[in-house]
């Protein structure tokens, strides 16, 4: 696999606003037509050094991403956490183990920021995501909420 992880640029943003919505659930929310509020949400997470929006970048062109957060608190004696979402490997790349460099990538990221924890979280519609990430050592400890605002 002669692909490499970095952290996105601007550039990079119509690609994966085009992962993102290239997806049951992203489908329904996601609107690659109007990059306009994507180009802010990527200036906001830019600014942000807690925050790392990360590509898996095969001959300049993006075939994974996923944002990985890292989270202080006071909880387990003051230990960071880092926060993995949306997570997305190019169709045209999946099945072929892109997605477990992905997050082992994303794993090593976390610890070199000194996190004591990576947690993630997955829609309960997403069975085959569940099975992949307890293959790779996750477990199915919490229940998640959300509130729409």
């Amino acid at each position: 696999m002669d692909i490499v992880l970095r952290h996105a640029t601007s550039a990079d943003v119509p690609e994966i606003v085009a992962m993102l919505a290239d997806d049951p659930l992203g489908a329904t929310r996601e609107n690659p037509a109007d990059l306009t509020p994507y180009r802010a949400a990527f200036a906001r997470i830019e600014g942000d050094p807690q925050q790392h929006l990360l590509v898996a970048d095969e001959e300049g062109a993006v075939v994974g991403v996923l944002q990985l957060s890292i989270l202080f608190g006071l909880s387990r004696q003051g230990a960071s956490r880092a926060l993995i979402e949306a997570v997305r490997v190019r169709a045209d790349h999946r099945g072929g183990g892109l997605g477990s460099w992905l997050i082992r990538q994303a794993v090593e990221e976390a610890r070199s920021h000194g996190c004591a924890l990576v947690q993630l979280t997955s829609d309960r519609t997403r069975a085959d995501a569940h099975r992949f990430y307890e293959r790779l050592g996750f477990e199915a400890t919490h229940v998640g909420y959300k509130l729409p605002l």
